[in-house]
């Protein structure tokens, strides 16, 4: 060793060593599965300050198999020919004809292999096809994702024996058997890790032979499927008192497969979760033994249940909750810009008043950007892995944006949106919404512990080995961390250097690998995300192990992370979709917006930190000119508007996902139909409003008087007129609400069918 290197060591080195191991607490064995399962993707690169655009763009475009895309043109049209939402509702099940459909058609076998007879479809096959189902029903599309999500296909997929494949995986591809998988109960949610079902190996009979198995105690809630499921994923922490199984006592969460006919399985009830349809209830047992080989993976695996589930929770978090997002974005701006062109105040469009238009602006640019999360987040599952952190982005904010989005609608849609009933499109989904929100990790756990938690350590080049380096106590670790130390002062100076840079040029002189209307903001992401890894660094600095207390310091770093994420996955998208031209003003809006939640989340979290020293360091250095990054502008709003507001290509592209029958005439086919009409007919309703402000024609307050006034004095012809009076007799019926008599049964609404007027 060098005489600098021992200086460096005993003055440097040696006293940040003994910070770490003071200030840094040891990961408990669940936090350390947790933070060492998955992979590290895109996120890395942006927490590393350097992102590489051009690794960004060579991940492939999502593109849909011929069998994936065969799959949702015929099995899934079919299933929602079939689906009458609010009569789903109202029953609060799904008719038998629908689960024997579902079963039969491979509905709860997406991500089953095919040798086991499964469909082998991809995550963004899997994705698109729960996407397209939400915007006709949260409730089908809630009973189709879990099979296909967190739950025993994929645990035994992933980690089952060879017997426990051959025997489960065909008869959950036929539909044989119902699956769901219990985790939550009364007092450990979001914490899974502190669940108190308890497994105790022993031995029992089964069979009537003594064999070596676990004595199992559990109480669970919330189970999707449980009161319909016949078999039943269960995990709970297994002991070894006796050590029958090796040296270890407690040997830690462990997943099991259990028939519901098993004795002492208690399965069947219901809880009503806001009123949607879908099944989900409790399940209780006390003292049931089963065989060992009912452990998912047997024996082997027991006591490796939690790192088993962080990895397929990851996943599943990516697809089945984000797929729902997208969805309601799909579905609010389809309907809500054709709403607006329908429905009239004061002679107009309600679309054509601005503070309408601002909601209708903000509804497509994020159904833009939930689209682009939607498709890269999937990528990344369909590459192989298995990124928590930016699985945890997705589920947190597209979810909590779809949930904006609605909020939107249902203003715009106002009295439309506030009755339930058949012609109601968006109701049932208002209530479905926190459904989503709430479920997989809470919301606020999610962003408050888990993105920037995980992200700080698992994606930063040089924390986590750190860590691992101060766990091996000082004689042994210290020059280990010294390298690592080393590396990672030369990682914060360069970052800081040109943190600086950046922050007095306006960052003009960041890398784009694109030239024209996007690419300062791939400067600009790279702007924050130099940003993001110099403040990480002081921040853990300053804070230590404290850094896990302050959750709003915490969640405010995720913010800034997620938005990179999310900008990153616009830009993306951007590029895949051929660079459209007309695309802009929604890649204006999504870059904006995030550029600006970027800011605005570094800012307050600069302006809320405890050391106010650093914090004025880190604002000078970083932004020494302040923040200026601005929300979408008002004429971007209202182009987008404009946007949905016009029947066409790019509104049918954006809104792909959303399902409309324009035969059968289903809610939202009413809602097109009707639009399509109304726009076609615009220059003949011109033409009436011309001839009266000309003083031609008398001014009348009935639409379909003023037609008729029309025709007689000539200023529009007989198949102008008829034209016209089609496209107001659809206006009538898709403006109208449902109402009931003799209760409220589907059987009982009144669904109003405006009477034909002749035309003279």
């Amino acid at each position: 060793m060098s005489r600098i290197s021992q200086y460096r060591q005993r003055w440097l080195t040696q006293p940040v060593f003994r910070f770490f191991e003071k200030n840094l607490p040891p990961l408990s064995a669940t936090e350390t599965e947790a933070m060492e399962a998955g992979s590290v993707w895109w996120e890395g690169e942006l927490f590393a300050g350097q992102p590489d655009w051009h690794q960004l763009h060579h991940y492939p475009a999502p593109v849909l198999s011929a069998a994936e895309q065969h799959f949702l043109d015929h099995e899934v049209e079919t299933l929602l020919s079939m689906v009458d939402d609010y009569q789903i509702t109202q029953d609060r099940d799904l008719p038998p004809e629908i689960w024997d459909f579902l079963k039969t058609h491979g509905f709860f076998a997406l991500i089953i292999d095919p040798d086991f007879g499964g469909k082998g479809f991809s995550a963004l096959a899997n994705s698109t096809i729960v996407s397209r189902i939400a915007t006709k029903s949260l409730s089908v599309a809630v009973t189709v994702m879990v099979p296909n999500s967190l739950g025993p296909g994929e645990l035994l997929s992933h980690y089952g024996t060879q017997q426990q494949r051959e025997y489960w995986l065909p008869r959950l591809a036929k539909g044989e058997d119902i699956p769901c998988f219990a985790l939550t109960g009364p007092t450990a949610g979001s914490d899974a890790g502190s669940i108190p079902d308890r497994g105790v190996v022993c031995y029992g009979e089964y069979q009537g032979e003594q064999v070596l198995g676990v004595r199992l105690t559990w109480n669970k809630r919330y189970i999707t499927l449980a009161p319909v499921a016949t078999v039943l994923g269960l995990a709970f922490k297994m002991e070894d008192p006796d050590q029958l199984i090796g040296e270890e006592t407690h040997l830690g969460i462990t997943c099991a497969l259990i028939p519901r006919s098993h004795p002492g399985v208690e399965m069947g009830d219901r809880h009503n979760p806001l009123g949607m349809a879908f099944m989900n209830g409790p399940t209780r047992g006390e003292d049931v033994f089963i065989p060992m080989d009912w452990l998912i993976g047997g024996q082997e695996y027991a006591g490796k249940g939690w790192r088993m589930l962080v990895e397929c929770l990851s996943a599943g978090r990516g697809i089945s909750l984000p797929a729902l997002g997208a969805a309601l974005g799909h579905l609010c701006a389809r309907t809500t810009g054709a709403y607006s062109y329908i429905r009239q105040q004061f002679g107009h469009s309600i679309g054509v008043f601005e503070g309408v238009a601002e909601k209708i602006g903000h509804i497509g640019g994020t159904c833009y950007l939930l689209e682009a999360a939607r498709t890269l987040t999937t990528t990344a599952i369909d590459l192989g892995e298995k990124p928590a952190v930016v699985t945890a982005i997705a589920k947190y904010h597209m979810t909590e944006l779809a949930r904006k989005v609605l909020n939107d609608s249902m203003d715009v849609h106002a009295g439309r949106a506030i009755q339930l009933g058949p012609l109601n499109y968006i109701g049932q989904a208002y209530f479905g919404m926190p459904v989503a929100i709430t479920v997989e990790g809470a919301n606020i756990l999610t962003r408050n512990l888990m993105i920037f938690g995980q992200g700080a350590t698992r994606c930063h080049p040089h924390v986590l080995p750190e860590i691992k380096a101060a766990a091996l106590g000082e004689k042994k670790g210290l020059k280990h961390f010294d390298k690592i130390f080393v590396k990672h002062i030369q990682f914060s100076s360069k970052n800081l250097l040109m943190g600086l840079v950046n922050g007095l040029t306006r960052s003009r002189f960041n890398h784009a690998p694109v030239t024209g209307p996007t690419a300062d903001y791939y400067r600009q992401l790279s702007r924050f995300s130099r940003a993001l890894a110099v403040t990480s660094d002081w921040v853990m600095l300053a804070l230590g192990g404290a850094l896990k207390r302050k959750e709003l310091i915490s969640a405010r770093l995720g913010d800034v992370l997620s938005h990179l994420y999310l900008g990153s996955a616009v830009l993306k998208h951007y590029e895949d979709q051929g660079s459209r031209k007309e695309d802009l003003p929604l890649v204006h809006y999504a870059m904006q917006y995030c550029l600006h939640q970027c800011a605005e989340a570094m800012h307050e979290m600069l302006r809320n930190f405890p050391a106010k020293g650093t914090a004025l360091m880190l604002r000078v250095l970083l932004f020494p000119v302040g923040f200026h990054y601005a929300p979408p502008k008002d004429e971007l709003l209202l182009e987008i508007s404009q946007l949905l507001m016009k029947p066409g290509e790019q509104r049918d592209r954006l809104t792909h996902l959303c399902y409309h029958n324009m035969e059968k005439l289903d809610a939202v086919g009413l809602i097109d139909t009707c639009f399509i009409a109304l726009y076609d007919a615009a220059p003949i309703e011109r033409k009436i409003r011309l001839a009266v402000k000309s003083g031609q024609l008398t001014r009348l307050n009935d639409a379909f008087a003023q037609l008729e006034q029309a025709q007689e004095k000539g200023v529009i012809n007989e198949r102008e007129a008829q034209q016209l009076h089609q496209a107001y007799q659809l206006r009538m019926r898709a403006i109208q609400v449902d109402h009931f008599v003799d209760g409220f049964g589907a059987d009982s609404a009144r669904t109003p069918n405006m009477p034909l007027r002749k035309t003279s």
